[in-house]
């Protein structure tokens, strides 16, 4: 059953957006845990995969796609504003004009990746979830979630790193961070499932609703409602 009023959706939308942003902001450095090489966005951004996840599987596809484009519009305006704001002179006795440059001034290389990486690996998560809830009949939550998070990060690490670092950094740390960047994700998805579960359950409760997406229109320019 579906209702147009939802009690959460916009508490979502916010958090899901909230952490694109930052993750973006952190990506500007690269950093070492324990075995893994990557960006720091890796560490905030798995989380907007749950949400994702969460997104398809209680409201169904064509409200993750809203999202989506919301999560993109943002994080575009985002960058164009830090980019305006750090073309501006700075006053005489700011001395950190080149700290923000280096650090909040995202090289258009950078900002194209994120933005293409981000839609391409959303969209990907959200399709293979939606197919697979009708596929199994709603059952197997967890091959869902982390069958989709394969796919969906996959997508997104690839890209983001061959089209942001590739002939910027040597060729071993690129497939350093490529790979830690992907597994690291992936464990979180997996990891995170019983919170998944516990989450997407309350909500269905709540909201009075579980969405099957059998006749959507999946492509992700569509302006459906």
């Amino acid at each position: 059953m579906q209702r147009q009023a939802t009690r959460y959706l916009e508490i979502i939308t916010g958090l899901f957006v909230a952490v694109v942003i930052i993750s973006n902001i952190a990506s500007t450095k690269i950093l070492l845990l324990g075995p893994f090489t990557f960006d720091g966005g890796t560490i905030l951004f798995p989380i907007s995969y749950i949400f994702g996840d969460v997104l398809t599987e209680v409201y169904g596809y064509k409200t993750s796609r809203r999202v989506i484009w919301t999560g993109f519009l943002s994080c575009l305006g985002t960058s164009a504003v830090l980019w305006i704001v750090g073309l501006l002179p700075p006053a005489a006795d700011w001395l950190y004009q080149d700290a923000y440059k280096n650090l909040l001034m995202t090289a258009p290389r950078i900002a194209l990746a994120s933005l293409v990486a981000f839609s391409a690996g959303e969209f990907s998560n959200s399709f293979i979830l939606a197919k697979m809830k009708v596929l199994t009949k709603g059952k197997y939550l967890w091959m869902r979630t982390i069958g989709s998070t394969i796919v969906g990060e996959g997508v997104d690490t690839l890209l983001f790193c061959v089209i942001a670092f590739y002939g910027l950094l040597p060729g071993h740390l690129l497939v350093a961070v490529i790979v830690s960047n992907y597994v690291f994700k992936v464990g979180i998805e997996a990891l995170a499932t019983p919170v998944t579960y516990r989450v997407v359950a309350f909500l269905k409760r709540a909201e009075e609703l579980d969405i099957y997406d059998v006749e959507t229109n999946f492509n992700p320019f569509s302006l459906q409602i």
